[in-house]
């Protein structure tokens, strides 16, 4: 796979290489499983359940059938599983003599045009989320320069063990509760560490080894950085 520089163009490349379409469905039977499991709502196993194999089959038909036009593979393979897993069941409710009206066949259509758009939409989202992310990941790293600060100094302070990160969420979270401390840390532009260490009955070397770490955290959790702290999840 390293020759490629995407699953995507991966797709494309080995779809008259069926030694290699194997690998990679092979490969993906994890997320097969996955996207079964969450269409038929029960754990599903390989050999035993009929709803796989027609996974592995619809998986192959998406890497047939895919073009870069459909954008990401993933996605379309979604789709193609679980619009399978629909006619599967229709067909069994033929076989059992019971009639599908055309309301019911027009609502499963429905429902795969509605996984379609609602994975295109989902990609869409994704796809904006992360470069709004990265406006503010700039945003922050200019911030975080007025200290002195890069983000390898953030990562280099951050908590290796529990405790440690215990420590830090319990600063971080005593500065957000106490205003005045975000005003000093915002205005004043230093860290407080003997009205942190007192607030928290803990010694200052404890707070000024996570310095950075400390002050990147307030610095995202109380100004305009929506989804670097959807990303992150200091608390």
């Amino acid at each position: 796979m390293t020759k490629y520089q995407s699953l995507n163009e991966r797709v494309i490349s080995i779809k008259e290489d069926i030694e290699e379409i194997n690998s990679l469905i092979e490969e993906y039977k994890p997320f097969i499983a996955s996207v079964v499991e969450k269409h038929v709502n029960r754990y599903v196993e390989y050999g035993i359940d009929d709803e796989l194999s027609i996974g592995l089959m619809a998986f192959h038909e998406a890497i047939e059938k895919y073009d870069i036009d459909k954008g990401n593979f993933l996605a379309f393979a979604k789709m193609t599983i679980k619009h399978r897993l629909i006619d599967h069941y229709r067909k069994e409710q033929k076989g059992q003599g019971q009639v599908i009206s055309l309301e019911q066949e027009k609502q499963d259509d429905e429902e795969y045009v509605n996984l379609y758009v609602d994975e295109a939409v989902k990609e869409y989202t994704e796809a904006q989320k992360s470069q709004l992310r990265r406006i503010e990941l700039e945003e922050i790293k200019k911030e975080l320069a007025l200290w002195g600060i890069s983000f390898a100094d953030v990562a280099k302070s951050s908590p290796k063990q529990e405790g440690t990160r215990r420590t830090y969420l319990a600063a971080i979270d005593y500065i957000m509760k106490t205003p005045e401390l975000i005003d000093i840390i915002k205005n004043k532009k230093y860290l407080p560490v003997e009205k942190i260490a007192a607030g928290l009955k803990i010694p200052r070397k404890r707070i000024e080894r996570g310095r950075n770490y400390i002050i990147a955290a307030v610095l995202i959790l109380s100004g305009d950085y929506q989804y670097i702290n959807e990303y992150i999840k200091w608390r």
